[in-house]
């Protein structure tokens, strides 16, 4: 357990956003009663690899920091492992320590950006994968008594990048550790999203492996999407807007080119990117505040942007794309 009151918290969120907070750091389940008991108070926020984050303020209150650790094999079997992984731990370096013992099923999900503990939170999901396809439990702390539960598939409700810790339990649950279902032979590989055939192709790989298709994800990505490090960005800004088949045709009648992919009956998925840059908004910058200019679906901080003006450029976009195409497009950032 660590307290630091009134720190920045600009190296704690990818888009580096310069705000100031309390922050409680939590090394073990433990530390919950220990912190609130320090504090007088709960945790305000759960704060992970705040990849998915805007601060647009100063946050009240106490940020509780997960940094819960850990890989461990909880089953076996001849087909599959099942894997714990502490809800602290970086996503992408979990990827990698699982493609390097050839346990399959999550190398489409790899240099996603976070830490374990957001993937079912999220739910989240690249090239065709999403967690809830190697999902088998996870371990959470009741912030109102310390007490850890086991949430099982059907409980974490998902949907798209959705899960019952947005909404019913929003803010009643710090995840504590994920289980996940991979297979260790026989493994299926999803190569038909995106560019991971043509990257394969590329790279000269005609029997790809899951170390192979990890890598081309990994190139896909570093060759779209900005590294926070340098640029700062939250990744995905918006959702990809699902709409009905009668506003998919009325879009499709002035561009015929439009991708839209079957999302349940009477429905279609059609991506966002591909919208807001239609609209114009590709590359666009005002002040520090921009669109990327490799993937319109993507916000960056140039330097010194606040987080209002991301927001407000955010809102800009939401608003002309619905006044353009008809379609109102939901962030997937989390708004502080």
């Amino acid at each position: 357990m660590e307290l630091q009151p009134s720190i920045s918290l600009k190296r704690l969120n990818t888009f580096g956003i310069d705000v100031s907070g309390n922050v409680a750091t939590v090394n073990e389940i433990d530390d919950i009663g220990r912190i609130a008991d320090a504090t007088g108070q709960g945790a305000a926020f759960i704060l992970g690899g705040g990849s998915n984050l805007l601060f647009t303020k100063n946050p009240e209150g106490w940020i509780w920091k997960n940094e819960l650790h850990g890989i461990e094999i909880a089953d076996e079997s001849d087909e599959f492992v099942w894997v714990k992984a502490g809800a602290g731990e970086n996503w992408h370096r979990f990827v990698l320590h699982c493609i390097e013992r050839n346990w399959g099923g999550i190398e489409n999900l790899s240099l996603i950006p976070g830490l374990v503990g957001a993937s079912p939170m999220q739910n989240i999901g690249a090239y065709g994968v999403e967690i809830k396809d190697v999902f088998q439990s996870l371990e959470a702390i009741d912030l109102t008594n310390g007490v850890l539960r086991t949430f099982d598939l059907q409980e974490c409700a998902f949907g798209y990048r959705e899960s019952v810790f947005k909404h019913d339990l929003k803010g009643q649950f710090m995840i504590a550790s994920v289980t996940y279902r991979l297979r260790k032979k026989k493994h299926e590989l999803k190569l038909d999203y995106g560019d991971i055939r043509k990257e394969l192709e590329t790279q000269g790989i005609s029997q790809p492996g899951i170390a192979d298709v990890s890598r081309a994800v990994i190139a896909i990505r570093s060759s779209k999407l900005p590294d926070p490090n340098v640029l700062g960005n939250a990744g995905s800004f918006f959702k990809n807007p699902v709409v009905s088949e009668a506003i998919e045709q009325k879009i499709r009648e002035k561009y015929p080119e439009l991708a839209a992919y079957p999302a349940g009956e009477g429905l279609k998925k059609i991506a966002a990117g591909w919208l807001i840059e239609k609209a114009g908004w590709k590359g666009f910058r005002r002040g520090d505040a921009g669109v990327h200019s490799k993937q319109a679906l993507v916000l960056v901080n140039y330097g010194s942007a606040t987080g209002a003006e991301i927001w407000q450029l955010s809102e800009d976009i939401v608003r002309n794309v619905e006044d353009t195409f008809g379609v109102l497009l939901e962030r997937e950032v989390n708004i502080l």
